[in-house]
């Protein structure tokens, strides 16, 4: 029986507090629900963490040591952490907490492209906090920076911590970046790549994107690769994993990338989602993989090497 990995993505930030009142933001709601997500069959967390006071993106160390060692206390999930983690933020910041906690697992986002959610504006009436408005209407004139002098200083952290670098590949230009980061030392075969689809300036969250990008990854990288699908929002979460599953990848969910479960009906928490994902697997004949399944799968160095 084929075994899937499936990630839960926590939180992050592309989505708002008013978008959900069931989006984490303590560092113990984010931790509780990761725990929540791997009972309910998650082996890997994507990251993220916010502000406790008004639930803003932050890059504070402090708050992730709080998150990630409250998780690793409690459940044997893979920790893979974000350097996304927030509009204007440095690489310096982007890259703290691989070089203090050197996780497993973390995130590197494949090249620079317009990452924009201006069209909450017409979705959301009532703002929970100040900063969040302002941040929707900026994100119309935001270019997401992955610049190659990032991604190689990005990559050099990862190095030096054994962290493994999970590829963001927003389209088709950013398995180029990979192959070109290749030749030139910074990244190594075999990778671990996440297809992220329907971000509003990159590809869409179609089976023909997927094809795509996929069919690109195996002409440059041959089988030296592993991979995951993203479908942001409903019902494309649900309907990318299935079609990802078909095709011999792996899965992610969370509310990060999408607050629904059904139609016109919020998810209530992460472990929600991941139950209903894991469902589907089950039900089309996959098996979810463990946490120490997913470790081998993807090449990990197992969680008594990390730093928390």
């Amino acid at each position: 029986m084929k075994k899937v990995i499936i990630t839960a993505a926590i939180t992050g930030a592309a989505t708002f507090p008013s978008q959900s009142p069931h989006i984490p933001i303590t560092p113990k709601e984010i931790s509780d629900e990761a725990v929540r997500a791997w009972e309910a069959g998650a082996a890997v967390m994507h990251i993220h963490a916010r502000d406790p006071k008004d639930g803003r993106p932050s890059a504070d160390v402090a708050l992730y040591r709080e998150i990630i060692t409250d998780i690793k206390s409690r459940c044997d999930a893979v920790v893979g952490i974000t350097t996304g983690a927030g509009a204007g933020m440095t690489i310096e910041q982007r890259t703290a907490t691989v070089s203090a906690f050197k996780p497993e697992l973390a995130s590197l986002n494949m090249g620079s492209m317009n990452f924009s959610m201006h069209p909450l504006l017409d979705r959301i009436k009532e703002w929970k906090y100040d900063w969040e408005k302002p941040a929707v209407e900026a994100s119309r004139d935001h270019i997401f920076p992955n610049t190659f002098a990032s991604l190689e200083q990005i990559c050099t952290v990862m190095k030096e911590s054994r962290t493994r670098p999970e590829l963001e590949i927003y389209d088709t230009s950013h398995l180029y970046n990979a192959a070109f980061l290749i030749r030139q030392g910074f990244l190594e075969l075999p990778l671990h790549m996440q297809f992220v689809l329907g971000v509003l300036g990159g590809a869409h969250a179609t089976p023909f994107d997927l094809v795509h990008l996929k069919t690109t990854a195996d002409r440059l990288f041959g089988d030296q690769y592993t991979w995951s699908v993203i479908g942001t929002g409903f019902p494309d979460e649900f309907r990318m994993g299935a079609v990802a599953l078909s095709m011999g990848g792996h899965i992610r969910v969370g509310l990060e990338d999408n607050l629904l479960i059904r139609r016109r009906e919020l998810a209530e928490s992460n472990g929600q989602l991941v139950e209903k994902m894991r469902h589907i697997c089950e039900e089309l004949g996959a098996q979810v993989a463990t946490s120490q399944e997913a470790r081998e799968m993807i090449g990990l160095k197992g969680s008594d090497e990390v730093n928390f």
